[in-house]
């Protein structure tokens, strides 16, 4: 300040004497300690310089201009003959040292401290990236050098001193600067425009991060300002369509709900779309203590979020309990049950197929007897596309819950009945997506089955909300296909989750003697799995019809017989208790349940087919037999 005043007297007046004369100082010795208490009160002095931004420039100017006004105060009270003009000159002299001097300084520490951080590139300049790009400024990881926009307005702008380009410039942007990341900061794109922009970002070799969306934030599984991989979800590039709030609220709101299997990947996610509904009481039924722990305590922070007031019940128990089912059923007064409690590993099960028998057969049947004793509204099956001709036992044991699921609708009582199908859902366990990354992050190989196999895929989120709606729609029997988009090529899908990591894939059976190209990683095919189909199916027999929801069909069922299902379950029980392989096998080749009948396409070119296992899909005595 000091030196600030002396500049501007000698600016003014242009005579250094003036600087000898003790007059013109006395206005200053006023003007000084109220400049002081002005900066003390606005807490000036607390600032860290390290982050001084926009509201420290306010301050300054609030301070120098008070202090000014003090100063011009002083000059007319002891009648200094000094221009008052000296007074704004002072001003914008001590803006520039006051603020200068730390902006400076801010920079010095900014450029030391980049030299040791990754330089990333921002794509998207909108208020998200410019929020981005100032908290990675602060952070001590990522050092952003530029931004990219599609938006020509924002060409050759320079915002948070940071220019922006065209995405076209992004290779030789890469190259000058030495960019390590490319970070998407465009939170508010559809799921579409992000695969486009990332279709267009495939051939440039570097490693692409995103920003996590709020909802990851609001459930605490990231903080604001964390820069994760992308969603595998964005490379789908498919549009969730908005819940119809008539047909999320009709099961839920106000009643007492019940989810099976509510700590696995669909039944936490189940929960946390029925909590948002808002109903009197949510029950969580599973046999794995420590998914059931964590499931609860998610809801209860998120039912704390959301202000939902509501009671969140935990019962540890097998769907196999069926007495245990009914009684919490009868004790809590439940109107409504989601079933998505099974064994789902396909090749796990094909090793283990007897508890699968017991927890996705006799579990569901269990489950939804005690339901129909305890005078449920509303039972709502899970179902897999595996279900559709089955190719392996974990897909066989499913199309027989959906028969006893139909079974049990075409008897007469109360509660409406729903069976809902879909295929892969995005991150689950057991999803190649999660495996893929594991196998990225330890440098490779990624394992693909077979170059042709493909796979429906959906959101977890959105199969949820899926759900809910088709079991709002059900009038009793119904099975509800929900429409997957396009078969996804698993090997497409590994290549583009290898480029996004910055890395090249490479197709190859075994690593040659040099080793893999520096910035390449090996994609390994390893041969179908037991049980494995190519290509997966969604609809059993006919052609599935249209309803109120876009992306939900009804495909008609053939009723089975109660009591020729009644002896087949029979059949089926005493082979488990036995452990009769070769029973089960013979038992879940019937042409109602298809399994085995699934003809698969050539596994690849030049490989022959086992033609000895063609015709093991028709129907088979001891089946028959069951069903006399």
């Amino acid at each position: 300040m000091t030196v600030s005043y002396g500049t501007a007297l000698l600016l003014r007046i242009g005579d250094p004497a003036a600087l000898a004369v003790h007059i013109n100082w006395l206005a200053f010795s006023v003007a000084l300690p109220v400049s002081l208490l002005v900066f003390v009160r606005l807490g000036f002095y607390r600032a860290v310089i390290r982050y001084v931004g926009t509201r420290a420039v306010m301050t300054i100017t609030t301070g120098v201009v008070l202090s000014s006004l003090a100063m011009g105060a002083a000059l007319v009270a002891f009648q200094v003959q000094v221009p008052l003009t000296v007074p704004v000159i002072y001003a914008l002299c001590a803006f520039m040292t006051i603020g200068g001097v730390r902006f400076a300084f801010r920079a010095l520490y900014l450029r030391g401290n980049s030299r040791s951080r990754i330089r990333v590139i921002i794509y998207g300049a909108g208020q998200s990236g410019r929020q981005t790009a100032q908290s990675l400024r602060d952070g001590a990881d990522f050092n952003p050098v530029a931004f990219v926009d599609d938006n020509p307005e924002l060409w050759g702008a320079t915002l948070n001193g940071l220019r922006v380009f065209r995405s076209e410039d992004l290779p030789k942007l890469i190259r000058d600067y030495q960019v390590g990341r490319l970070l998407l900061a465009i939170p508010s794109a559809s799921a579409g425009a992000r695969a486009q922009i990332l279709r267009r970002l495939d051939h440039i070799p570097i490693h692409i991060q995103t920003l996590p969306d709020m909802d990851q934030i609001l459930r605490g599984r990231h903080r604001l300002g964390d820069v994760t991989d992308v969603p595998v979800e964005d490379l789908l590039g498919r549009d969730v369509v908005p819940p119809d709030p008539d047909l999320m609220d009709i099961d839920i709101r106000g009643r007492v709900v019940m989810v099976t299997g509510g700590g696995g990947s669909i039944g936490s996610e189940l929960c946390r779309q029925i909590l948002r509904q808002q109903p009197l009481e949510l029950i969580l039924v599973d046999q794995s203590e420590y998914a059931l722990y964590a499931a609860g305590q998610e809801l209860r922070r998120l039912a704390l979020h959301e202000g939902a007031g509501l009671r969140i019940t935990q019962c540890l128990m097998s769907v196999y309990d069926r007495e245990g089912l009914e009684k919490q059923m009868r004790l809590r007064g439940v109107e409504t049950v989601y079933h998505a409690a099974a064994y789902k590993h396909v090749s796990l099960i094909e090793t283990n197929p007897f508890p699968a028998v017991k927890n996705n057969v006799f579990g569901t049947l269990a489950c939804v007897q005690a339901a129909a004793a305890a005078r449920v509204k509303k039972f709502v099956l899970i179902s897999t596309d595996k279900a559709v001709r089955p190719a392996s036992i974990m897909g066989a044991t499913k199309r027989v819950a959906e028969l006893i699921c139909l079974a049990e609708a075409a008897t007469p009582g109360a509660m409406r009945i729903a069976i809902v199908r879909f295929g892969n859902v995005l991150a689950s366990s057991g999803s190649v997506v999660p495996l893929f990354r594991r196998q990225i992050a330890a440098g490779g190989p990624v394992t693909v089955t077979h170059p042709e196999v493909t796979r429906y895929f959906m959101i977890i989120p959105e199969a949820a909300q899926l759900v809910i709606q088709a079991g709002a729609m059900a009038r009793g029997g119904e099975l509800f296909l929900l429409d997957m988009g396009e078969p996804v090529k698993i090997v497409d899908l590994a290549q583009r989750m290898i480029r996004i990591a910055g890395l090249r894939p490479i197709l190859c059976e075994t690593v040659p003697e040099g080793g893999l190209p520096m910035g390449s990683l090996a994609i390994r095919f390893t041969g179908l799995t037991p049980g494995e189909k190519l290509h997966e199916e969604l609809l059993t027999s006919g052609e599935a019809t249209p309803t109120r929801h876009p992306r939900i069909l009804n495909s008609p069922e053939a009723l089975p017989e109660s009591v020729s299902l009644k002896k087949f379950l029979q059949a089926l029980s005493r082979c488990t208790a036995s452990e009769d392989l070769v029973t089960l096998q013979h038992l879940l080749r019937d042409e109602l349940i298809g399994y085995g009948a699934h003809r698969p396409p050539p596994r690849s070119p030049g490989i022959p087919r086992d033609r000895s296992k063609e015709n093991h899909g028709r129907s088979n005595p001891l089946f028959k037999e069951a069903f006399s």
